[in-house]
């Protein structure tokens, strides 16, 4: 009788000590224009069904891993990178920690780190991967992202022409696509970025986005024709499509339709969490003569990327690192002392990254600090990029420093065929010292 007590005794302590199972987060109930439609219907139909195979067993990994797989998608869809993100990579998290070896898993991972802008970190995870399946071409994908984003181009190269090699598809197309465009290959650029298209599916998120790429290549070259119409057919293939409304937005922003690309950025912000359709709006509220709700937005925009409690503003409160978009936001309050602190701290994360050092670089010349600028500009012009707003900013810091000569030519290069340049004033600022005697 007594050994039988303690056994009850004993089993009674070790039911009520184990720590209770940590929830798993819920879908989202989307809403607008993404609520509708199959595609919607369907993704509920399987979160719903994995979450339920999860509670009946918390230890069902590959539901685990199957349900990150999803809501790193709704991250993509909604713009909801805050709770997606988040749950996906605390799902990872438990996979790993059981099957240290699962390669889907640990892709998963480096994919949410990526987004997270968690480079280095992200990096280490798809190495880690690589051995296990060393014939996959997504993970040289991974690595490709990484290495890019780390400024580390020449290893980014391999990694795409790997990938390639193994699978030419729209994800590898798109990596060569942008390679090519920060090397100054336009035209290269825009070949592949139409064969990224032409392997899409009509109306998914991916294929509609590679038409955002083309747009925007197009859009650089000065083609805004063969631009807008990639804006509307991906909204024909994928309705209200919240990046290409904004497109449009922005061909009408060029146009001086301030008004008209005011109501595209709005409908935009509604339909997905995306912090440069506010910033976008901050601008157009300006030129619009409406200074009140420029304000509004500008600080709108530095709320969505600061962090939601303490002192380190180095990482958001959507838990990405943030500091780039950060120093070009606090600039459109004509606060140089933290955008600068903002762009320094991102760039001693990846000090060889070419937009990061444009950032760096723009803040100087924004304090007046030519100098520096010019240091930090030549940085960012190591890869031959001929994107314009780069161009445009570095022709001015190259004139302020006194290499008029030299910044002059980069103006006329900037502006030879009459890019899409979203920064209005930068572009008149551009046009008016390339004329500057």
């Amino acid at each position: 009788m007594l050994v039988g007590c303690t056994g009850i005794l004993l089993a009674c302590i070790f039911l009520f000590s184990k720590s209770p199972e940590k929830s798993v987060a819920k879908l989202k109930l989307r809403t607008g224009s993404i609520a509708l439609g199959g595609e919607w219907v369907e993704t509920k139909k399987v979160i719903e069904s994995l979450l339920a195979e999860i509670e009946l067993n918390p230890e069902n990994y590959t539901a685990k891993l199957n349900l990150s797989k999803g809501y790193i998608q709704e991250a993509r869809i909604t713009g909801d990178h805050a709770y997606y993100d988040a749950a996906a990579l605390e799902l990872l998290n438990d996979v790993i920690a059981n099957e240290p070896e699962n390669f889907d898993a640990l892709c998963c991972k480096a994919t949410v780190l990526l987004s997270q802008h968690h480079f280095s970190e992200a990096l280490k995870v798809a190495q880690t991967a690589l051995p296990i399946n060393p014939n996959n071409a997504f993970i040289y994908g991974l690595m490709c992202d990484s290495y890019v984003e780390l400024g580390q181009y020449k290893q980014a190269v391999k990694m795409a022409d790997k990938m390639i090699n193994i699978r030419p598809d729209l994800r590898s197309y798109l990596r060569v696509s942008y390679l090519r465009e920060i090397h100054g290959d336009l035209d290269g650029a825009i070949i592949a970025a139409k064969l990224a298209v032409d392997a899409g599916f009509p109306g998914l998120e991916e294929t509609a986005w590679s038409r955002m790429i083309l747009a925007h290549l197009y859009e650089t070259k000065g083609h805004l024709d063969s631009a807008e119409f990639q804006y509307r057919t991906a909204l024909k293939e994928r309705p209200d499509y919240a990046f290409a409304l904004a497109g449009l937005g922005k061909k009408e922003k060029v146009n001086g339709n301030y008004k008209k690309a005011i109501s595209y950025f709005k409908k935009a912000e509604k339909a997905i969490t995306e912090y440069s359709f506010s910033d976008e709006l901050t601008d157009l509220y300006r030129l619009n003569g409406d200074q009140k709700n420029g304000y509004k937005s500008a600080y709108r925009v530095i709320k969505m990327l600061s962090p939601l409690s303490g002192d380190d503003e180095s990482v958001s409160g959507h838990g990405h690192y943030a500091d780039r978009e950060l120093a070009y936001a606090y600039l459109k309050i004509n606060n140089t002392e933290k955008a600068l602190k903002h762009a320094l701290l991102e760039y001693n994360r990846r000090p060889k990254n070419i937009d990061v050092c444009e950032t760096v670089a723009w803040v100087y010349y924004k304090q007046k600090n030519h100098k520096k600028a010019n240091q930090f500009i030549s940085k960012a012009l190591r890869t031959g990029s001929e994107n314009p707003t780069l161009l445009c900013r570095a022709g001015l810091i190259k004139f302020k420093a006194g290499k008029q000569q030299e910044g002059k030519k980069i103006l006329e290069l900037a502006l030879k065929n009459n890019p899409v340049i979203s920064d209005i004033k930068l572009k008149n600022e551009a046009n008016y010292y390339r004329f500057k005697k």
